[in-house]
Order: C-alpha cells, then sequence, then structure tokens
C-alpha cells in the first residue's frame, strides 16, 4: 500500500475546515480534485475514512486512526520539501496536459516543481489529447499527460492511473424517451466518438446541443438540462446523476491517462518532470494493462 502526500493533505484539509468545498480553496484546486484525491486515498486504504456529518464531514473510525499518521506523513514531506528545495537543477522542459488532469491534479505537480527547482523554466500547455500527442510526436512538448483508450497505449508510455467513463445528465431532464441531445467538448474532444459511437450501437438517435471547452463547462450545461454526456468519473461532480437510459448503451471500455516523452535523448530537467508525475499520480506498468 502506497499512500500519496496530497491525498493524505486534501483528507486532512477537509476535515480540519468541514467540507470539501472549503478544504478546495484552502488548496487552490478544484472541488472534483479534493473528491478525487479523498477517493484515492480510500480505495488504496480499502476502506471509508470520511462520513457527512449534517452539512460538515467528520472521520470514520479508520479515519481518526489515519489522521495522526497523516499529519505526521504531511509534516514531514513538507520539512523535507523545503530542506531539499531550491536545487540546482537548470534548464527548461515543455509540458502537456488535458484540461481535466490539470484540474484535477497536473496542475498542482507543476506547481511543487516549479518551487523545487526555481532555476527551471517550465512551460505547462493544455490541450486536447488528440493535439498534445501530435505536438510530442513533433517535439513541440518534452511531456505529454494524455487520456487514451486502453488499446492506444504504447510500449514507452507511462501508464498514471485508469479511469471509467458514464453517461450523466441532470436529475429532472433525463431525455428518457426520442433523439438525445448531446454535451461534448467538440469535434475532436476525446468523448465525443465514444459517445456517438455507443448511442449508434444502441440505436439511440442524438444530436449535439452543446460543446464546451472544459469539464466545468460540460457539467454546467449538463445540470442545466441541455443534454447528457459521456465522462470520466473522476471529473463527475455537482448535480448531476448517472443517466438512467445508459443501461440501454454498451458500458464504455475503460481509459488510461498516461505520461509520454518525446523520442530521443530525454533532458535531465525532463527526466525529473517525468519523475515526480509517475511518485505523484501513481505510476502503473504499460504491462500490466
Amino acid at each position: 500500500m502506497q499512500l500519496d502526500v496530497e491525498s493524505l493533505r486534501a483528507f486532512i484539509t477537509v476535515l480540519d475546515l468541514g467540507g470539501m468545498t472549503a478544504a478546495a480553496n484552502e488548496l487552490g484546486i478544484s472541488q472534483s480534485a479534493v473528491s478525487w484525491r479523498i477517493k484515492r486515498l480510500e480505495e488504496r486504504v480499502g476502506r471509508d475514512l470520511l462520513m457527512r456529518d449534517g452539512r460538515r464531514f467528520s472521520p470514520s473510525r479508520d479515519g481518526r486512526e489515519l489522521l495522526e499518521y497523516a499529519r505526521t506523513l504531511v509534516a514531514t514531506h513538507d520539512a523535507a520539501v523545503t530542506r531539499l528545495s531550491a536545487t540546482g537543477l537548470e534548464g527548461s522542459v515543455r509540458l502537456g496536459s488535458t484540461e481535466e488532469a490539470s484540474a484535477l491534479c497536473t496542475g498542482a505537480v507543476c506547481g511543487r516543481f516549479s518551487r523545487i527547482h526555481p532555476n527551471v523554466n517550465l512551460e505547462f500547455h493544455v490541450d486536447r489529447s488528440s493535439v498534445l500527442a501530435s505536438m510530442v510526436a513533433a517535439n513541440q512538448l518534452d511531456v505529454a499527460v494524455l487520456q487514451l483508450r486502453v488499446h492506444d497505449v504504447q510500449a514507452n508510455d507511462t501508464v498514471l492511473w485508469h479511469d471509467t467513463l458514464v453517461w450523466v445528465s441532470s436529475p429532472d431532464w433525463t431525455y428518457d424517451e426520442g433523439a438525445v441531445p448531446l454535451i461534448t467538448f467538440g469535434q475532436d474532444g476525446f468523448y465525443r466518438p465514444i459517445a456517438e459511437a455507443a448511442l449508434r450501437d444502441a440505436n439511440i438517435s442524438h444530436r449535439v446541443a452543446f460543446s464546451g471547452p472544459s469539464a466545468a463547462s460540460v457539467l454546467s450545461a449538463v445540470s442545466a438540462g441541455i443534454g447528457v454526456a459521456l465522462l470520466s468519473s473522476r471529473s463527475v461532480s455537482g448535480d448531476v446523476i448517472q443517466w438512467p437510459r445508459s443501461s440501454a448503451v454498451e458500458h464504455a471500455q475503460p481509459v488510461v491517462n498516461i505520461a509520454r516523452a518525446a523520442r530521443g535523448a530525454t533532458s535531465e530537467v525532463a527526466a525529473e518532470l517525468l519523475a515526480d508525475l509517475r511518485a505523484e499520480l501513481g505510476e502503473v506498468s504499460a504491462a500490466a494493462v
């Protein structure tokens, strides 16, 4: 079992401040990122750690036992980082990430990397997976965090985490009959071809009703009842539910988020960043996919 520091930090902050929203504001990340880190921690521990007590969260019995260790581990980690910060590493590195991964975790990794290596020029580019993959192939990026279907993973990719796709709708507008208004990230978005193929296979007619640039905009459109969307389970938050009609749609294949380095000799700076991504986001051997 490995307990990552940022999940422990989120766990502590939720309990100290009483809620996900307050913890997100304190940590400077999205509420869905806080929820994802808590879920990830509970999955690794194999136990429920939080209980909702009215509008606040309180620790479960196992959560109370973990909390003291968590405080010690996070404090020790931060002290070590402070002591060892301001390294002599110099150079530049270009990192690409999807918007969803950036909101959940890669942005935080970049922030820590820049603080620890102040003499490194880190250029952070956020775009769609298809665009990022092309940029890595053209050596316009040194490292990229991409979302892929399992069969698209390459031999040298580092698989960071697995995910499932879920159909979501507003609880008040579930589109139980007729053509489905589809909410997507646009023509070149990762989810659109998967969603359209699944609906065609299920003989459910559809039309694209909304295209947004981010998970937040897509979720807002779903909450407003504009239509339904296919999303990464880790990105789902707010006032949405699993689309009831999705039971008639074939279950989408799992997806993976990977780190891919540009071909050729990897610079010392890029190798250090790649190592940080592995350590912080949970490395899994590509052979295990």
